[in-house]
Parts: structure tokens; C-alpha cells; sequence
């Protein structure tokens, strides 16, 4: 299942390929992604996308994973964006498949993932008459707009590969998001006289250099530098650089939650995702120049945005409609997070920080996590660390929205490289097993799911998804019989309980049905032997963890949603 390097080809960005070759539509999608890099489609057959998908599975180099829900085929293209750098696809069908796949383009876009969705349309003789045809959805591509960056309906088969390629390079330049392209079905059988076009990469945005002089001037002359790191050093594979300038300036780097495995997050100059947290936060008030790269500056990073940020801030980023939104930026610097932060390393005097400031940097990561390990108690303090010290260090850890994955998954349990850190970064419930498939496909390497109860369910048919292609994921299903986060909240905010405690299967069951290893875990030996177990052996295992038999976990409500 995992991608094999190949190169599709040298030409330019959207240049054509070839001359014009006789192609159906169909073959043009395949030949057009070919030339793209993609090398996994995701997606579910049906009678409106039938003439691609067979193209697609019988193009050179390109694998369709079958998936069992639309939502979910676009969140496993969006984990394969996440985890490979590369494009993701999804192939679903028109009308009721695209309305389904429209959670999915909304993930996406939140967390600037690079994921084109292919679908099918009516008959051009049909589309847009309003008759009642099959899967019609005159509409569709103004519901798809709301999602995307750029949605597009394609109305001839000579268009196919133009129309393809102008959209995916669009929705790979500068800050990633998705995207989508319709096709009548017509258009898909018919042959066609069709220019190729495409290619696996764009080329960077242009570099503000007169904000590159500006910011090597005042690195040069700061005390104590901070870098601040977003998931846009991840999306632009900026690691290397900005550990590099991190290095050179002897600066230390906390991250955003998108931002992990930016750095290592054993590193001596980590801080690691702790940017509202409070030690961090007087860290962060300290430094007198703070270079903040992709990020948008989102409310939970920023205490919702009531963090002081008093030094200097550098803000550099792919996007300049994110520049200055949230907090103004002295030197605003619009450039590719790996072009602008190897353009610092090149600039800036290597030099030593302030030695003060470097300890209490460290002694504040230290102090939290003590907190942190204060609030999950010692059963999950215990899990954490028997995952990681099992867990390959280049082992890809997917979190879904649930409370193991708040407290522990997303802030103490340590990232140790780019691309292994995902999880819905909108905070929607359920993409984990979704996001976990394509990013486990797509790197091939060992995958941990964290998924609570309520959330998994609604991925649920997924498991057979898993158990097709036996990929290597340990699927660790927190079970509190209900909807912890929601339990907790209104426990706290309402006084009164409604929606949250609801029927749970039995797991296990479930998974050995599909044909999928499973153990219960009420302990943390068990868990210990079997997330061992599951880690050594070939393809997937679920693992169904009994939250209410473990040390109880107290989930912090935020201020502004607590009663008065």
C-alpha cells in the first residue's frame, strides 16, 4: 500500500506534456493525475464516475483505495496530503456522494491541505434543467464553492486535463487547500482530442527580500528570539530550515498544534505546542523579537487571542490575507515557509542567545509538564510513555477530537518528525479513522489512531476499509460510553446532562467481524502487552480501552464557555 517514488515528469507547471492524443474523458482524468504525482486515488464507484475510475485503475502507477463512506474518502485524501506532501484525490459520485464528501473539503481547507475532489455530473443534456434526473444537483457546484478555494465544471472532454491541472496547481501554491471539478458523465465516455497537461509540484511564491533584509537586521540585534512555528513550516517541508535558523540563532521554538514535528520535540531548543500555556506564555512575553511562520494565530494557540505578544513580531507566511489578522505584524514577510526560512539561514549571524533566557525557556517546559502530567493522572501518564517508547519514531500518531487526545495526544506525547502529527484541525468529531487510512496508505509506515467512542462510530464502516488493505494501524478506541468532551462541558456549564451517554458497541466485535485482531484493555499492563503486540504484527489491530477503569481524566473547560 505505501507510494512508491516515481517521477511523472520534468515540465513546467500546467505546460503541456504532449501534443494533442485521442483520449476519453476518463482516460484524460488518469493520464492528468499521472502527470500530477498522485499515486493513491480514494474513493467509492458509481454509475457517474464509473468511466474514470476504470481509467484510474488501470492508468500506470496510480492505486484506487476503496472506501466505504464519501466524507471519509476525502479525509484519507486529505491525510495522504498531510502525511506524503503530495496531492490527495478523491473520486466520489454527483448529487448525494459530492453532498457527502462536502465535510470532508471543509476539513481540508481549515487545516490547509492540498486535496482535489474529482466527481460526476448529469448528462450535459440534462444538467442544469431541474428535471429530476438521477443524482442531479443542478446546484452543486455552488454548494462545493463554500468548501473549496476553487470549484470548477468542466463541459468538455477537451478540457479535462487543462481545467484539472489549473486547479490542483492553484490549490497547492502558497497556502494549500481544496479544491474540486465536476464532469457530466458524457463528457467522461466520450473520446476526444485532448492537450495533457500537469505536474507534480509548483513553484514557489515570489520572497518579500526587502522583509527578509528587515528581519535578518532585527534577528541579528535580539536578546532573546523566539520562533514561533505553524503547520505551515510542515505543509512547505520547511523543517530542516527552520531547525537550521533555530540553531544558528540559538532561538528556542514552540509550536502550534498544526506546527508539530516542525522541530523535534526532543530537541534542546523545543518548547514543543505550548503556546497559551501559562509557563510558556511568560516565555513568550519575554522575547523582545518573535518570528511567527504559518500560522494563522487561532484562537486556542492564542488564549482566544488575548496573548501578549510585546516584542517585535515577524510574521512570515504563504498566505498574506493571514498577515496582520490577528495580530499585527511589524515586519510582515509574504513568502514559502521553506524558501523564506532558508533565505534567514543564509542571512543572519550565527550567535548565542541570552543564557537566562534559554533555562527558564527549558525550565518552563519542565513546569508544564508537570501540570499536564498533574491533570491526566498516572494510568494515562503511563500510556503515554509506553506509546512512545514503542511507537517507531517515525510512526505517524492520528488523533481524533476525543478527551486522550486533547489532554495527552496533542501536548505531551511527544512528535519527533514532520508529517507524523495529524489531526482535525477544525476540532470536528470523527475524521480520525478517515485522516489515519490515507496517511497510513500513503506512507506505509506504522499508524496510531486515538478515537473515542462517540466519534469513531461515525467513521465505523472505515474498519473494512482497514481491513482490505491490511493496513499496519493500531486503532485505540477510548471508551467512556459517550461523549466525554460534551459530558464534561455541560457537567460544568448547563448543571444537567442531555445527548452525551449513548449506546456503545462492542468493538471488538466489530473488528473481528471485519477480520481485524482485537483486545480489550482495562489496565495499564494490558494495554502495555497489547499495544506491544499490536505494533510488532503485520496490518491492523484494535484496540477497545476502557477510559472508566483507568485514572479519570478532568478535560479544562475554556473560560469563555463556562457559567457565570
Amino acid at each position: 500500500m505505501a507510494d512508491q517514488t516515481r517521477t511523472p515528469g520534468t515540465h513546467q507547471s500546467g505546460a503541456v506534456e504532449t501534443g494533442a492524443v485521442q483520449l476519453s474523458g476518463g482516460q484524460a482524468v488518469a493520464e492528468t493525475l499521472v502527470r500530477l504525482g498522485v499515486t493513491k486515488v480514494f474513493g467509492i464507484a458509481s454509475v457517474h464516475n464509473l468511466p474514470i475510475y476504470k481509467a484510474i485503475t488501470e492508468s500506470d502507477g496510480i492505486e484506487v483505495v476503496a472506501c466505504r463512506h464519501e466524507q471519509f474518502a476525502v479525509h484519507a485524501a486529505d491525510g495522504y496530503a498531510r502525511a506524503t506532501g503530495r496531492l490527495g484525490v478523491a473520486l466520489v459520485s454527483t448529487g448525494p456522494g459530492t453532498t457527502n464528501a462536502v465535510s470532508g473539503l471543509y476539513e481540508a481547507c481549515f487545516g490547509s491541505s492540498p486535496v482535489l475532489l474529482i466527481t460526476g455530473q448529469v448528462e450535459s443534456a440534462f444538467f442544469g434543467k431541474g428535471k429530476g434526473f438521477l443524482h442531479e444537483n443542478e446546484n452543486q457546484l455552488a454548494m462545493l464553492r463554500t468548501v473549496t478555494r476553487r470549484a470548477e465544471t468542466i463541459r468538455r472532454t477537451e478540457d479535462i486535463s487543462r481545467v484539472i491541472a489549473s486547479v490542483a496547481d492553484d490549490i497547492r501554491r502558497g497556502r494549500p487547500q481544496a479544491g474540486a471539478v465536476e464532469i457530466p458523465i458524457d463528457q467522461q465516455w466520450r473520446s476526444a482530442s485532448v492537450e495533457l497537461f500537469g505536474a507534480p509540484s509548483v513553484d514557489p511564491i515570489a520572497t518579500d527580500e526587502a522583509g527578509i533584509a528587515r528581519a535578518v537586521e532585527l534577528l541579528n540585534n535580539a536578546e532573546r528570539p523566539l520562533i514561533w512555528a505553524g503547520g505551515g513550516v510542515v505543509s512547505a517541508d520547511a523543517s530542516p530550515e527552520l531547525v537550521a535558523l533555530a540553531e544558528r540563532l540559538d532561538a528556542p521554538v514552540v509550536t502550534t498544534l498544526e506546527g508539530r514535528g516542525s522541530i523535534p520535540e526532543d530537541h534542546r531548543l523545543a518548547l514543543g505546542p505550548r503556546t497559551e500555556r501559562a509557563d510558556v506564555v511568560d516565555i513568550i512575553g519575554e522575547a523582545d523579537v518573535v518570528l511567527a511562520v504559518g500560522t494563522r494565530f487561532q484562537n486556542y494557540s492564542t488564549r482566544m487571542w488575548q496573548l501578549a505578544i510585546p516584542g517585535t513580531l515577524i510574521h512570515l507566511d504563504a498566505d498574506i490575507g493571514v498577515i496582520g489578522r490577528n495580530y499585527r505584524a511589524d515586519v510582515p514577510i509574504v513568502a514559502d515557509a521553506k524558501v523564506g526560512l532558508g533565505r534567514l539561514v543564509e542571512l543572519v549571524d550565527a550567535r548565542t542567545t541570552d543564557s537566562g533566557y534559554l533555562d527558564r525557556s527549558a525550565k518552563s517546559v519542565v513546569a508544564d509538564l508537570e501540570v499536564s502530567w498533574e491533570e491526566i493522572g498516572p494510568d494515562h501518564r503511563a500510556l503515554s510513555s509506553i506509546v512512545r517508547r514503542l511507537l517507531p519514531r517515525d510512526g505517524l500518531v492520528v488523533r481524533d477530537s476525543t478527551v486522550p487526545s486533547y489532554l495527552w495526544g496533542n501536548r505531551v506525547l511527544p512528535i519527533l518528525e514532520p508529517r507524523t502529527s495529524i489531526r482535525p484541525s477544525s476540532l470536528s468529531i470523527g475524521p480520525g479513522i478517515g485522516l489515519a487510512v490515507g496517511a497510513c496508505a500513503g506512507s506505509g509506515r506504522r499508524t496510531l489512531l486515538m478515537a473515542g467512542d462517540g466519534g469513531f462510530q461515525l467513521g465505523l464502516g472505515e474498519l473494512a476499509t482497514v481491513a482490505q488493505y491490511q493496513l499496519p494501524m493500531v486503532i485505540c478506541v477510548f471508551n467512556d460510553r459517550g461523549y466525554g468532551v460534551l459530558r464534561q462541558m455541560e457537567d460544568a456549564v448547563m448543571g444537567s446532562r442531555f445527548g452525551v451517554d449513548i449506546h456503545t458497541p462492542d468493538f471488538t466485535k466489530i473488528a473481528d467481524g471485519m477480520g481485524i485482531p482485537s483486545s480489550h484493555v482495562g489496565s495499564v499492563s494490558e494495554f502495555e502487552h497489547a499495544f506491544g503486540a499490536a505494533v510488532d504484527r503485520d496490518g491492523p489491530t484494535l484496540l477497545e480501552i476502557d477510559l472508566l477503569a483507568l485514572s479519570p481524566l478532568k478535560f479544562p473547560i475554556p473560560p469563555h464557555q463556562r457559567r457565570a
